[in-house]
């Protein structure tokens, strides 16, 4: 059984370095991982502030959250 885990950017390139990192990190076979493109899918920012997340890049793994590095603060995207 994989775990979900939800990787939130906004498409910078520090957000764009992170996804590349995460891609080659995570195992497939045990991490069921959704890109959302925060900038593109604005209708998903209530989503990832109820998830605890403040600024992208951000990694939502079983319900934690982890920032990585420092891209841009969730309340510019709005």
């Amino acid at each position: 059984m994989s775990t979900k885990a939800v990787f939130y950017h906004a498409g910078c390139p520090v957000c764009v370095e992170a996804e590349q990192a995460l891609a080659q990190s995570l195992d497939p076979a045990r991490f069921d991982v959704e890109v959302v493109h925060l900038g593109e899918a604005g209708a998903r920012l209530s989503e990832a502030e109820q998830a605890g997340v403040k600024s992208v890049p951000a990694l939502v793994l079983g319900g934690q959250v982890f920032h990585i590095n420092h891209g841009a603060d969730l309340a510019a995207l709005k």
